[in-house]
């Protein structure tokens, strides 16, 4: 009998066990907008149209009660921005806890730097006859037709010498943004960079940094379009020259089978639901 209980509570043990491991993790999604509208309950959104009231398609959401939490409405349309805690079933989020208040997000202006380090003396053009708007914009549409282009930006990190520079405020921008003699022309080429530079100077006579990439953005492009529809959204990074895709939950089987067809590290996942268990 002992042996017989002995058995049956190493049995129950196991299936406990079994159980928790088959149980859905909790997932939140911080300052995320839900939207209930005439035509859908409560949804999760990603993107929101910039209606009145607002329009947005996502995930239901289970157990979503307006009567607790503020919000906006207008022509039977319900929406707000809220923190979300719940478990996910690959297709729906049902809440574990009750929906609170976002956290503030600080979103600080991304300055896209140059590899290159700083000549002796500061950047300052070679030729400031072709140091102009005219001539940048004539040089990048020629990069835009040369299929082993990895990149290109402008680096203007001159701004950040500039006391009290707010580039958030039109009037700071255009007085002072987008100087074609201080700023940074940057290019990636793939393959073998000789003649390179030479050949950007045939039209542009302002700051350049020509460095190495490994794949072309022409490649990247090609990945984008091949992930087909399906994701939240898809663009593409030339900085770290991968491309982002947006999902509702990344999970490991995906990112195996993106790194399987395009190569490790190639496509990465931008979950809009993370992980807190």
């Amino acid at each position: 009998m002992r042996a017989l209980a002995l058995a049956a509570l190493v049995l129950l043990t196991a299936c406990g066990a079994e159980a928790a491991a088959q149980r859905p993790g909790r997932y939140t999604a911080d300052a995320i907008t839900m939207l209930e509208s005439p035509d859908h309950g409560p949804q999760l959104c990603s993107f929101v149209a910039e209606s009145y009231p607002p329009q947005c398609g996502g995930p239901d959401v289970v157990g979503w009660d307006w009567s607790k939490v503020r919000h906006e409405s207008a022509n039977g349309t319900k929406w707000g921005s809220y923190r979300v805690v719940g478990t996910w079933d690959g297709s729906r989020l049902t809440l574990t806890e009750p929906a609170g208040e976002p956290r503030t997000i600080v979103v600080r202006e991304q300055r896209f730097a140059s590899p290159c380090p700083a000549p002796e003396g500061g950047w300052r053009p070679a030729d400031p006859a072709k140091a102009t708007q005219e001539a940048l914009q004539a040089t990048q549409q020629r990069l835009e037709s040369e299929p082993s282009v990895g990149g290109v930006w402008l680096d203007q990190s001159y701004l950040d010498a500039i006391p009290g520079y707010d580039g958030s405020k039109p009037e700071w921008a255009e007085k002072y943004a987008n100087d074609p003699t201080k700023l940074v022309l940057n290019v990636k080429f793939t393959g073998d960079l000789t003649g390179r530079e030479a050949w950007i100077r045939e039209t542009w006579g302002g700051p350049l940094c020509v460095s190495q990439a490994r794949r072309s953005e022409a490649e990247l492009r090609r990945v984008q379009e091949s992930l087909g529809e399906g994701y939240v959204h898809t663009s593409v990074d030339i900085m770290k020259e991968q491309v982002t895709a947006g999902v509702w939950v990344a999970t490991e089987e995906l990112r195996h089978r993106l790194d399987a067809e395009h190569g490790a590290g190639v496509v990465i996942l931008e979950p809009v639901l993370k992980p807190v268990d």
